[in-house]
């Protein structure tokens, strides 16, 4: 029986996607396509419909307006920038830190100190100064001064003690207004009687008896000075010895010996003028005033004093040991500077910024950090920045009230262990106290320049600057609109240039003229 296609079932079929071969393959060819235009009749209708308007829409316009002219592509036009005039500065940029100057702890040798090292008086408060002669802490009744110098105090001074602590001890009292005697001279490094004495004058100035003498110190000067007079009675003797000893006999001792002679001879003259003579007699009596005379010449003879000599010799140099002993024990007695009552701190004065001691308790590790008493800023630049700078130039940041402040650079110090970024440190110029408060612990944009034009100059974009056959620069000035492109006239004007900043160059012009406003070329 033949199929009825207008069946439900043959439409059913046509609505099944294209069937496959025995195969698998999906069915190809007249099936496929006519399927495909009987289920989307519609949507091809309506898509036939609007190319036929289209198309008539478009001959209906050529047939009533004319066909409309090609349009134009307009012409590329130069791009220009105008000539400024005005000042040019190069500047080197870095952020700054603001803090008070050089801060260091400060700690105090409480070695000397028998008992513990007790705070008992003044302590300073954060924002306190120290200047020379300042008192800066009190530690078991002792005052621990300030003077100026770098050298820490590692040791007493005393008398007799040389070396360079000594040099600056002398130049620190110099600097506040004592005199302990010249650092520079032969002696200078010696601590001797004029600087003990300058000892005491600096303490009558702090206020506080200087430090009182070695134990045993007076003690030992009194008897060093018994000592003395021993020694000056001993040599007194000696000394009488020897005068009694070159004064030769004394008149009886020498009339003695006279009548010793005369009596001899009587004595010899009447035995021999008895009769008979009595020979052995004779020959006594001759060898008794032989005997006499021998002993009244020897009078006359100078005496021997090596003995008398020798007792003052001997008697002079223990009258000098003991007169050194009481010089070396009168030194002892001297006021001497402990390395505890003393702090020296360079570039005076000094600011305080934090105080860890405090009165009562017993000061173990550091008193208070100081710092410079004038804010400086601290920041970084990258070595090849760093190398243009240079110390005593000038910089310029913001006040919180936004005008434009001064600073100088202070120091330049290379990055350590080969680190590419150096540090930069600058002082600003004097600030006001309520500036001072504001700018405190601040981060700073800091401006350093490093080239800048003496007065206004004419400066283009370096992009309008371009290279002549000679080597020489030049740039491309505009004389009509630019907008005409091409057709617009052009010079050529050969400049010098200049400084160079922030994509600017100073030019001035060679050959032909330049002025502020002209319009060069910089693209097309």
């Amino acid at each position: 029986m033949a199929s009825d296609t207008s069946s439900p079932a043959a439409a059913a079929q046509e609505d099944l996607p294209p069937a496959a071969d025995r195969r698998g393959r999906r069915t190809t060819g007249p099936n496929r396509f006519s399927t495909v235009l009987r289920r989307n009749r519609v949507l091809l209708l309506v898509a036939a419909v609007a190319v036929v308007g289209l198309v008539g829409g478009l001959l209906l316009g050529r047939f009533a307006f004319g066909a409309p002219e090609a349009a134009a592509v307009p012409e590329a036009g130069l791009v220009t920038v105008p000539v400024e005039f005005g000042e040019l500065s190069n500047d080197v940029t870095i952020r700054g830190e603001v803090a008070y100057s050089d801060s260091v702890e400060v700690r105090i040798d409480t070695a000397a100190i028998s008992g513990p090292a007790v705070v008992t008086g003044r302590v300073p408060a954060v924002g306190d100064e120290l200047t020379g002669l300042s008192t800066a802490l009190e530690v078991a009744g002792r005052p621990v001064l300030v003077l100026p110098g770098e050298l820490p105090a590692y040791r007493t001074l005393q008398v007799g003690v040389s070396g360079p602590d000594v040099v600056q001890f002398k130049q620190a009292l110099r600097a506040v207004g004592l005199d302990g005697g010249n650092p520079d001279g032969a002696g200078g490094d010696v601590f001797d009687t004029r600087a003990a004495g300058a000892v005491t004058a600096l303490y009558q100035q702090a206020g506080y008896p200087a430090p009182a003498a070695q134990e045993g110190a007076d003690e030992a000067v009194r008897a060093a000075q018994d000592g003395v007079r021993a020694a000056e009675a001993t040599l007194s003797a000696a000394r009488t010895d020897l005068g009694l000893a070159r004064g030769g006999p004394d008149a009886v001792a020498v009339r003695e010996a006279d009548n010793a002679v005369n009596s001899a001879r009587r004595e010899l003259e009447s035995a021999q003028a008895q009769d008979p003579v009595d020979a052995n007699l004779v020959a006594d009596l001759t060898d008794a005033l032989g005997l006499a005379q021998l002993r009244r010449t020897q009078l006359d003879r100078p005496a021997d004093t090596t003995a008398q000599s020798a007792a003052v010799t001997a008697a002079q140099q223990a009258l000098r040991d003991a007169r050194d002993a009481l010089a070396a024990a009168r030194d002892r007695a001297l006021p001497s500077l402990p390395a505890g009552e003393v702090l020296y701190l360079a570039d005076l004065p000094r600011r305080v910024d934090a105080v860890t001691a405090t009165r009562g308790s017993v000061l173990d590790g550091p008193a208070m950090t100081v710092s410079g008493a004038a804010l400086a800023v601290s920041g970084s630049a990258a070595e090849a920045d760093a190398r243009l700078l240079a110390v005593g130039g000038e910089a310029f940041f913001d006040l919180p009230d936004g005008t434009q402040h001064r600073a100088v650079i202070s120091t330049l110090a290379p990055g350590e262990a080969g680190a590419s970024r150096w540090t930069v440190s600058l002082t600003p110029d004097p600030l006001s106290p309520e500036q001072v408060t504001g700018l405190q612990g601040s981060n700073l944009r800091v401006s350093i320049p490093v080239g800048a034009t003496q007065g206004p100059v004419l400066s283009v974009p370096l992009a309008a600057l371009s290279a002549g056959t000679g080597g020489d620069s030049r740039v491309e000035v505009v004389d009509g609109d630019p907008r005409e492109g091409r057709d617009a006239g052009t010079r050529l004007v050969v400049v010098q240039t200049g400084l160079a900043a922030d994509g600017a160059v100073e030019v001035r012009a060679l050959e032909g003229e330049l002025a502020e406003g002209d319009l060069v070329v910089v693209g097309r």
